[in-house]
């Protein structure tokens, strides 16, 4: 599962819009520094775009992990339901994945993730998990583990009926 932080290196946040294609992902957190990793919100690929066209949002490292209070974008602003320029986007991610100057900027995601995010128990059920997709129109759902640990993503695409057949089938058939 490819899960992202509260304070994310833009560098790293660069990296992984540019090699993988998910939607949106998990945000975790440690709440103290001997806990695990638990789950936090999700945060849109969108918004993340958004963000990283913005780069006086970004902050170097502080020794006491702190960041600046200040908000500059209402949450309407990253919202925007408009696909970025991909020329430019494409432009900005690559400057970002080798420029050494952003391996020590960050930004804080932590005013800009979905806090309320739905999310199931690895143990939940299959008929239910569908019928959250459905009456929510969710595209992805996050699943923990009973600490609240992220243990993966399901997305829309998992649960429509060919894929979901076939990978029963090939589970129960006998090996």
């Amino acid at each position: 599962v490819r899960v992202l932080h509260l304070k994310e290196n833009i560098a790293s946040l660069a990296r992984l819009l540019a090699s993988t294609s998910h939607g949106g992902f998990p945000v975790v957190c440690r709440p103290k520094p001997d806990h695990a990793e638990v789950f936090q919100g999700t945060i849109k690929r969108l918004e993340l775009c958004m963000l990283l066209e913005n780069e006086h949002i970004f902050e170097p490292e502080r020794n006491d992990k702190s960041f600046s209070s200040s908000h500059p974008f209402s949450y309407e602003k990253i919202t925007v339901e408009k696909l970025p320029n991909l020329s430019r986007l494409t432009m900005l991610l690559n400057r970002y994945t080798t420029d050494p100057r952003y391996q020590q900027l960050f930004i804080n995601l932590e005013p800009y993730i979905n806090k309320s995010a739905m999310s199931v128990q690895a143990h939940f059920s299959l008929q239910r998990t569908y019928i959250v997709f459905r009456t929510l129109g969710l595209r992805h759902l996050t699943v923990v583990d009973p600490q609240n640990r992220v243990v993966g993503v399901i997305t829309r695409k998992d649960l429509m009926p060919f894929p979901l057949e076939e990978r029963l089938r090939l589970q129960l058939a006998p090996q």
